[in-house]
């Protein structure tokens, strides 16, 4: 059964803008950002997920676990920043549609934190605010049969992936699956539904507004179960995404160096090629600029080069 929520003009907004801010990211190649950017933007989205729930590293701190260097902290903390480094690294091998690779991405994630990683909770369960039952989850019986059709709902084509998105993390979030970990995992799989359509989002660090602002987050969620339906819950969440790639497309409003060309240009041509090719991948640069380029490569054993003059040819180094 699909899940309720309504079409508002706030989410109709957001949709609109959100596809206009992908279709200007795809244009500037910023889905193909440098190496280097990646990893920072991985980073952002592990330190801020992790903080959400009460996680005391430092972005610096995560930095320096996947340097392999010594870092000083709880050791719960730490070793929930390994398990996430494990899951995010390798995000595109784990499948939206598939319950199996949920329940994996469960065990990785919570891997030496909780006896039942993994698994769906075999007990009932209530999230207390202070001295308050903020939401009493369904019983633990029931958890496998709404899991299983909330599956199902992400093979429903006719629904916008952007929606269906946001609608798993609420109602996820309102199942309440896991004895623990359900924030996290209802961000890590809303993030694998986006990537599906919207490759950006596997370093898009959407994760950082919503930390910076805990309480909007719950709110929403409460708000949502209140009315018995998503709706601000989807609200909150295309705002986010839409505040995420405005913030995005801010701090990268630059020109691409030669470097950052070179990088995006070998990551999807990996056999040989000419200046031409290289021109036609990069409609707005002269023949100096690609010439430029391509020398610089050549010298710091980026790419090779062979042949001569007009047969003039290169291939990574």
């Amino acid at each position: 059964m699909k899940p309720p929520y309504e079409i508002s003009i706030e989410i109709l907004k957001y949709i609109s803008q959100i596809s206009e801010k992908i279709g200007e990211i795809n244009a500037k190649y910023l889905i193909k950002t440098n190496p280097t950017l990646r990893k920072q933007n991985q980073i952002k989205t592990i330190h801020s997920t992790l903080s959400i729930e009460g996680n005391t590293l430092t972005e610096e701190q995560i930095t320096a676990i996947i340097e392999n260097k010594r870092v000083v902290g709880p050791e719960k903390d730490i070793t929930e920043v390994i398990n996430a480094l494990g899951v995010y690294k390798n995000i595109n091998k784990l499948k939206p549609h598939n319950e199996k690779d949920f329940l994996k991405a469960h065990k990785l994630l919570l891997k030496n934190l909780i006896t039942n990683s993994g698994k769906y909770r075999k007990q009932s369960v209530g999230i207390v605010k202070g001295s308050k039952v903020e939401h009493v989850a369904p019983p633990f019986e029931n958890v496998p049969y709404l899991m299983n059709g909330l599956f199902e709902y992400l093979k429903d084509k006719s629904e916008l992936t952007l929606i269906k998105s946001c609608v798993f993390h609420y109602e996820m979030e309102f199942i309440h699956p896991f004895l623990d970990g359900n924030g996290r995992m209802g961000r890590l799989w809303q993030t694998l539904i986006l990537m599906q359509d919207y490759p950006i989002f596997e370093f898009l660090p959407f994760e950082t507004l919503i930390a910076n602002n805990q309480e909007a987050y719950y709110k929403a969620l409460s708000q949502s179960e209140k009315e018995g339906k998503s709706t601000k819950f989807i609200e909150y969440m295309l705002k986010i995404i839409d505040n995420s790639l405005s913030n995005l497309l801010i701090n990268s409003n630059k020109r691409l160096s030669g470097n950052e060309r070179i990088t995006i240009f070998l990551e999807q041509n990996s056999s040989e090629f000419t200046r031409k090719d290289y021109m036609n991948f990069f409609k707005e640069i002269s023949s100096a600029t690609a010439s430029r380029d391509l020398k610089n490569a050549v010298t710091n054993r980026i790419i090779d080069k062979f042949g001569d003059k007009k047969t003039t040819k290169y291939r990574k180094y």
